[in-house]
């Protein structure tokens, strides 16, 4: 996609900068912008539609899901777990639906880490949603500070609640996509690694570069993670978290070779 702005930039500099810039400095204005990325049409390999987190919002993705083409591949950036309500009943639903990518998000990262040690992890992932999460699969007892006899307890119950394949299921969650010139993660990626050899803790965590620095490579970034007022597509990144948990707004965006469409569910 062309950068009308840089481009109408650049023609003023060579009006203004020809009249009034001392002729050694125009080279490395103009390396400037001969140097900055340009990005073709986002087109994976099959058309695709990419959703937000959710984070328990079921009513949301239901009525979400029924708007996405029925030829369009259905990926999850993650975070399905923690602050909505209804986090038990979105893993079950997407659980159940093998046709759906499902990647893995920093919240289900610290789910996983409280099952294998609850009082590590315990009271980080209690503050940042969990205790809905515990709630939404019927588990007792729990508060925001408890002991570690308590913490281990609490585990315990959720685990009898989730059952192991629900959990082998979370575990086995994968960090991307990455299809035609597309890269789908949950938290975005390091812009100077090339998209297939990110580190999975980037892909799920963030990378402090990834908003202000673009890639070089034309590859576009589709990410949730950080919420947005509305869905954007701007420079290679796409993001699509529009915090269902928080406005009620559940968005995607669908990809299929022309100019990125978003589409958005309330309850």
């Amino acid at each position: 996609m062309p950068d009308h702005g840089s481009l109408n930039t650049l023609k003023l500099l060579i009006v203004v900068t020809t009249q009034e810039t001392p002729l050694h400095v125009l080279p490395s204005l103009f390396k400037r912008f001969a140097h900055r990325a340009v990005f073709p049409a986002p087109l994976p390999d099959t058309p695709t539609c990419v959703i937000g987190d959710v984070h328990g919002c079921i009513k949301q993705l239901q009525n979400l899901l029924r708007q996405i083409p029925r030829d369009h591949q259905v990926i999850l950036v993650g975070d399905y777990v923690d602050r909505g309500e209804n986090s038990a009943d979105v893993l079950r639903l997407i659980q159940d639906r093998p046709d759906f990518i499902c990647l893995k998000g920093n919240h289900e990262d610290m789910m996983l880490n409280f099952l294998r040690d609850p009082e590590e992890h315990g009271p980080r992932w209690l503050h940042y949603g969990g205790l809905q999460t515990l709630a939404s699969f019927d588990v007792r007892n729990v508060r925001a500070e408890m002991t570690a006899a308590e913490l281990i307890a609490c585990r315990d119950n959720l685990l009898a609640e989730m059952g192991p394949e629900l959990v082998q299921w979370i575990t086995e969650l994968k960090a991307f996509d990455y299809s035609g010139n597309v890269l789908v993660t949950h938290a975005g990626a390091n812009p100077n690694t090339p998209a297939d050899q990110q580190s999975e803790k980037t892909l799920i965590w963030g990378d402090p570069e990834f908003r202000t620095t673009d890639r070089r490579d034309g590859v576009w970034v589709v990410y949730g993670h950080t919420i947005v007022d509305h869905p954007t597509a701007r420079r290679g990144r796409i993001a699509v978290d529009t915090g269902a948990f928080a406005t009620g707004v559940l968005s995607a965006v669908c990809l299929d070779g022309g100019e990125p469409r978003f589409i958005s569910a309330g309850s």
